[in-house]
């Protein structure tokens, strides 16, 4: 990439604001153009409007971006990565999940001779990247002596519910939306390693309930993760269990807090000063270390195929 990242934006909805904003402060980064067919008045960007189209075929016919970021709806994603892949020559941030099930996995890995895929291809793993999960990485990794992670308990609930249709239009259902963030998000603990059983389809795919095996310092554990859609407001927590110590990491993705505790003694905690809006937490780091020049693996395409396998498994 050049000193200034030219960057292409497909998709102007909700988590394109995100992108924007995260993208304004860095000063190593142009908008080149932004591209959306239902949207008429595109957004600005630094309080100029970049050229907007209706297509990514007719952006790229008019501008070579070092960087598309695409943030569409997720049945869309594998097609505009093809067609971002085939052409430019640009890498390509998609939202997460970068592939909705293993046939569409299958057709980017063929990909890969032609046009470097596993070069080129990153996807946009922001909860790995919170603050309290940067946290709890590095605590774990101070006190080798709690030994393995036994077990691990994540739920996630979004207020979605309400919005009917329209959220599973743009996210499918609570796993496919939910669950790849928190198997992302657990791949920095520990090694999944295969689905044992779950219903990720419960309530009309409203919620889900689904529970995998994991490997943690040679040790085999077991990952329970839990999503939802039926509830009013946000609410996002992991615990992990190391059952040999008694330790106990509790982590609040909705706060961005945590705290550690082994029987009735507090032995660390995290705070959050509530300045800084999460998903701006998320995508801070995300974004310096996708254009760091050496992307955090969570971010690449291997990564992603391993976590598509999981996510899809029948």
């Amino acid at each position: 990439m050049s000193d200034l990242v030219q960057v292409g934006l497909v998709g102007v909805g909700t988590i394109a604001e995100t992108h924007l904003a995260v993208l304004a402060e860095r000063s190593d980064v142009s908008l080149e153009f932004t591209v959306d067919p239902h949207v008429e008045q595109p957004p600005t960007f630094r309080g100029a409007e970049p050229p907007h189209y209706g297509g990514l075929s007719d952006a790229l016919e008019a501008h070579q971006p070092d960087l598309v970021v695409i943030a569409t709806p997720t049945n869309t994603h594998t097609e505009l990565t093809v067609e971002a892949l085939t052409s430019s020559s640009a890498k390509v941030l998609v939202e997460k999940p970068l592939a909705a099930d293993l046939t569409s996995l299958s057709r980017l890995r063929s990909l890969d001779e032609s046009v470097d895929v596993r070069g080129r291809v990153f996807t946009a793993h922001h909860f790995a990247f919170s603050p309290e999960v940067d946290w709890a990485v590095e605590l774990i990794a101070e006190h080798p002596e709690w030994g393995p992670v036994t077990t691990v308990t994540s739920a996630f609930y979004d207020p979605y519910a309400p919005k009917g249709e329209q959220a599973f239009a743009s996210y499918v259902s609570s796993w496919m939306d939910s669950g790849v963030n928190q198997l992302s998000m657990l791949s920095r603990f520990v090694e999944l390693t295969g689905l044992v059983s779950g219903d990720r389809r419960m309530d009309g795919g409203a919620s889900s309930w689904a529970t995998f095996a994991h490997r943690s310092r040679g040790t085999t554990g077991t990952a329970r993760l839990r999503s939802s859609w039926l509830t009013g407001s946000s609410s996002k927590e992991t615990v992990l269990a190391f059952g040999r110590s008694g330790v106990e990491v509790w982590i609040d993705h909705t706060s961005m807090t945590g705290f550690a505790v082994q029987g009735a003694s507090l032995l660390a905690a995290h705070g959050n000063d509530g300045r800084t809006p999460r998903k701006i937490a998320h995508y801070r780091p995300l974004y310096e270390s996708l254009l760091s020049g050496d992307p955090d693996p969570v971010l690449g395409f291997d990564t992603t195929a391993t976590l598509t396998e999981l996510h899809s498994a029948p």
